[in-house]
């Protein structure tokens, strides 16, 4: 998978740019609030239609303009993709190949890549919103149909939960029912994303502990667990139906006294370890780096068993944050097989003599150059 151009309209700082990156390693360097991550950010949005950094359409389109246009050609095994994404206060419009795609979902998945941001270590210190927002994202680029799974499910959710609240003061046989009607809707959709989840995760579990042995030759073991807040061990999705359902249906009382759904995929967590100790508690700030390291690295090889080509690769200043060790570790990963976006301060942060065929852009209040 290879990004041959990039062209933006009103996005973020950029007025208009037009940018050929038709190399294996494209560096953007320049100082701090120029425009380096925008540009990032915006090939980032091509492929999932939505941002990393905020859930907010409007931010992502220029200060007095009424809409933003993002176009990209993009290099796959059967073929080029010409992919456009006009975001404006009315919404999304997508096209591929000139034709304008009726779902996002449709579009999703015409571009593949895997971030790297300072901003990830948060997926092991973190929430587990963010561990969850990690999943979500990652699972939706190789497999569309699971974002409306997940769509649906939040939207059930938030009706459900209203009905709870309603519920704690009238408990009605109309209630009733209609909490029954919710919970078959939110089970049917919940059922699809764990299943989803747990595939994908036994997949990442396999290449991160092969990657994370190998960055520390040998020396840790990391382990990866999905911490579902209904333990759903089945497989069959009709049994893994119904076990949801009873379970529901024993949190009812305690919900409703609540008024918010208490169990399902939206509750969910990771736990990463590191020779049997848990890493977001007991692991030492290198650890914690590493295993960031190790899941972004895994990411790509889960992409490439899963589609068959590697994804794109974007690192938003990242190489500065990671000793030499491991910065080799990553560009011996990515070099010669994995097409690079990298934006940094300075090139004498990072390890340039490796890096091969590479671009160089110097990017200034929304500028760039050659």
């Amino acid at each position: 998978m290879f990004v041959k151009s990039v062209s933006l309209q009103h996005y973020r700082n950029y007025e208009t740019m037009e940018l050929d990156t038709n190399n294996n390693v494209n560096i953007f360097v320049g100082r701090n609030a120029q425009g380096k991550t925008n540009l990032l950010e915006s090939i980032f949005v091509l492929a999932l239609t939505k941002s990393h950094r905020t859930a907010k359409d409007r931010e992502l389109i220029a200060w007095d303009k009424d809409h933003t246009l993002l176009q990209a050609a993009v290099e796959r095994k059967y073929g080029t993709y010409n992919l456009e994404l006009n975001i404006s206060k009315q919404g999304k419009k997508a096209k591929l190949n000139g034709l304008e795609q009726k779902k996002l979902s449709n579009f999703i998945g015409s571009l593949n890549v895997v971030m790297f941001a300072p901003e990830d270590l948060e997926i092991v210190k973190g929430g587990p919103s963010v561990r969850r927002r990690f999943l979500d994202m990652e699972i939706g680029q190789v497999h569309p149909g699971y974002l409306y799974h997940l769509q649906q499910y939040q939207k059930v959710l938030v009706q459900r939960n209203n009905l709870l609240k309603q519920m704690w003061n009238d408990r009605s046989s109309a209630h009733m029912q209609m909490l029954e009607v919710w919970n078959e809707q939110l089970v049917e959709h919940g059922v699809k994303i764990v299943k989803k989840r747990k595939h994908y995760l036994k997949k990442l579990q396999v290449w991160a502990e092969r990657i994370h042995a190998g960055i520390t030759n040998g020396q840790e073991q990391l382990a990866i667990s999905y911490v579902p807040s209904l333990a759903l061990d089945e497989d069959n999705e009709a049994v893994l139906f119904e076990q949801f359902m009873i379970k529901l249906s024993q949190m009812n009382d305690q919900e409703i006294r609540r008024g918010i759904t208490l169990v399902g995929p939206h509750r969910d967590d990771l736990a990463f370890s590191i020779n049997g100790k848990e890493v977001q508690t007991y692991g030492s700030q290198g650890q914690q780096r590493t295993t960031a390291l190790s899941l972004k690295l895994a990411e790509i090889e889960f992409m490439h068993e899963e589609i068959g080509e590697y994804p794109v690769l974007l690192l938003d200043d990242v190489l500065s944050e990671l000793d030499s060790y491991r910065q080799t570790q990553l560009i011996e990963t990515f070099q010669e097989k994995v097409q690079t976006f990298i934006t940094t301060t300075g090139i004498e942060s990072i390890h340039a003599h490796r890096l091969q065929d590479a671009n160089v852009f110097h990017v200034e209040n929304g500028q760039v150059r050659r």
